[in-house]
């Protein structure tokens, strides 16, 4: 049987193109290669949109000089892709096998899609510090994306964790929302952009802690405080409690790479590292990688897209060579 979008086989689905991952770089490799009439399969994965649906307004992505909420560039890339034939759908891959040509992959499902080529866009996904206690109070005070949950602290006391980019974007919308935000940051300095440290420092509601460190939260039925170490490991080391209603975390991401690991070559952390100046090639013959979960340094959603559409290219020049 066959339709527009994949070859259908007994028992097994076959396409030319599958993207693993949404976001940026899922959406816009998926757009690039429909166009180049490759009938692509993608597989959006469990957060839909990626990481960008967990931001507020973005303003350096071209085109919206009036900037535009994180969810709705999302849809809009989504919707795109769908419109000039990409065949998305939601699930997860569990199991994947890049031995031969054409590859499988299995989906949590228990389907299984045969690929001539693939195109790895998962992304990356939120960092903890490692406590039990963000274990015990998960859903009960203990959140790692402000959008998704910052509405349940209106005119609460918060905490945010981390010094980054990231976490000076989640305080300053929590702020909005919340009575007061603490950040607290491990160094004694924010290695936030200028703009974004400016826009910190002089927000109000927000109350920078440097040179603070975490050890651990407490409270009955949900996070009723937390215990701090100030200057940790000097003479005048500080322990203290602080009151706070909501703890989030905002220090980094792990790149979702582990089932690929066997096939694919990673750094120390789990980056994907390509195989020439491309950017998405592997050692895998049609096997392409593309977005944060091949980019350590950059992590922006205009790269992301950048690294798609060059996936996609690489895609199809893969198959009109063969």
């Amino acid at each position: 049987m066959y339709n527009k979008n994949i070859n259908k086989y007994i028992g097994m689905d076959r396409t030319k193109c599958l993207v693993i991952g949404s976001g940026p770089a899922g959406y816009t490799a998926a757009i690039y290669a429909s166009r180049a009439n490759l009938s692509p399969v993608l597989i959006e994965g469990m957060q839909p949109g990626g990481q960008l649906t967990q931001t507020t307004v973005i303003e350096n992505f071209p085109g919206f000089p009036q900037g535009i909420t994180g969810p709705e560039l999302m849809e809009n890339m989504r919707q795109q892709a769908v419109n000039v034939g990409a065949d998305v759908r939601s699930g997860s891959v569990v199991e994947v096998d890049f031995e031969t040509a054409p590859y499988k992959i299995t989906l949590d499902d228990g389907n299984i899609v045969e690929a001539d080529t693939v195109i790895v866009a998962t992304g990356a996904a939120a960092k903890y510090l490692g406590l039990s206690d963000e274990i015990k109070y998960q859903g009960m005070g203990v959140s790692a994306c402000a959008t998704c949950d910052g509405f349940f602290y209106r005119k609460k006391i918060v905490a945010v964790v981390g010094g980054g980019d990231t976490a000076c974007e989640e305080a300053n919308y929590l702020a909005s929302l919340a009575a007061k935000v603490y950040l607290i940051v491990r160094k004694p300095f924010l290695r936030a952009s200028k703009a974004m440290q400016d826009r910190t420092l002089n927000n109000p509601k927000i109350e920078v802690l440097f040179e603070h460190n975490t050890e651990g939260l407490f409270g009955e039925d949900g996070v009723e405080g937390i215990h701090l170490v100030s200057r940790k490991g000097e003479a005048d080391e500080k322990h203290y409690d602080l009151a706070i209603d909501g703890f989030f975390l905002a220090i980094g991401h792990k790149p979702n790479s582990d089932i690929f690991k066997k096939y694919l070559k990673t750094d120390e952390t789990g980056y994907f590292v390509p195989s020439d100046a491309s950017g998405v090639k592997t050692l895998v013959p049609g096997v392409f990688v593309a977005g944060d979960v091949a980019d350590p340094h950059y992590r922006q959603a205009i790269n992301a897209a950048a690294s798609g559409c060059r996936a996609a290219m690489e895609a199809e020049r893969f198959l009109s060579h063969k």
